[in-house]
This record gives C-alpha cells, sequence and structure tokens, in this order.
C-alpha cells in the first residue's frame, strides 16, 4: 500500500469519517507529510467520503495547511501592523538576505521556506516570527541570524 494511502487511511479510522474530524485529518497528513498533495487531498475526500472540492476548499482556506512542498524548516514572518512598526521589514531582509530566497520560496537545498502570515499573538514582544512550531519574538537582524545558524547547524543533509 503506498504510503499516503496508508497514512490517510490511518488518521481516518482513528478520527473518524464526520465532516468535523476533516480538520484534524488534514493537519494529521501536514504533521506526517509537511504539506497537503493534491493526492493526499483526493484520498483523505475518498476515505470520508466527500468532495475533492470540499477538501480543497478547507485546506486552501488555512494558512497552516501547506499545499506545495515545504522546507525542512518554515520560516513565518508575522505580517501585522504591530511587527511592521517594530521593524518587520528589516527582519525579512536579514532572513532574505542570508538564505538568498524570496517570500513564498524555498531555498535550493529544501531546508528553509519564508512566509508571511498573520498575526502570531505575540504582538507585545515583536517583530515576531514562527519556525515550525517555535515562537521568536522580539527580534532584531542580528538574533534572527543566529537563530537561523543554529537551524542550519541541526538540518537534516
Amino acid at each position: 500500500m503506498d504510503p499516503v494511502k496508508s497514512l490517510v487511511t490511518d488518521l481516518v479510522s482513528r478520527l473518524g469519517t464526520h465532516r468535523e474530524n476533516l480538520l484534524p485529518v488534514l493537519q494529521g497528513v501536514v504533521e506526517q507529510q509537511q504539506y497537503l498533495s493534491e493526492y493526499a487531498m483526493i484520498k483523505v475526500a475518498e476515505a470520508m467520503n466527500l468532495s475533492a472540492a470540499e477538501v480543497y476548499g478547507t485546506a486552501t482556506f488555512y494558512s497552516f495547511l501547506e499545499n506545495k512542498k515545504m522546507g525542512q524548516y518554515i520560516i513565518r514572518v508575522c505580517k501585522t501592523i504591530t511587527c511592521s512598526m517594530k521593524g518587520k521589514q528589516q527582519i525579512l531582509s536579514a532572513i532574505e538576505e542570508m538564505l538568498k530566497i524570496q517570500i513564498g520560496e524555498t531555498t535550493p537545498d529544501g531546508v528553509f521556506t519564508l512566509l508571511q502570515t498573520n498575526c502570531l499573538g505575540w504582538c507585545h514582544k515583536g517583530p515576531a516570527m514562527l519556525v515550525n512550531d517555535e515562537v521568536y519574538s522580539d527580534l532584531t537582524p542580528e538574533k534572527v541570524r543566529d537563530i537561523l545558524q543554529s537551524y542550519l547547524k541541526t538540518a537534516k543533509s
């Protein structure tokens, strides 16, 4: 059995086929696969007896359910007005300069993907960013470079 179909089958058997379980199933796929491929969305639709359009609509509505292959580390920089006023652009510039990528791109080695996102809930300590599930706040360009260097040291080769 192919790994995606097996993963979806396992998630649906544990979580159930009710419509309210769609989001947890999609989150489970992303947790294991790092993104939702078109194939995975079709398998979820089949396993849950939902239309592919319904699964796709849900998957593309939520910003943390990526539908394209991402890097090992997904950097999400907060784009709220508060973080902008506290230096978000300098943070983005430092990341783009260090990694040689722009917003929406992944490094050629597949280690980092750079995205912007809505509020991370850290406005009082902005600018803020999320690297996978780890929040970093009170950022400066120097602090960002140190953070990314530590991820580079542990990146899968």
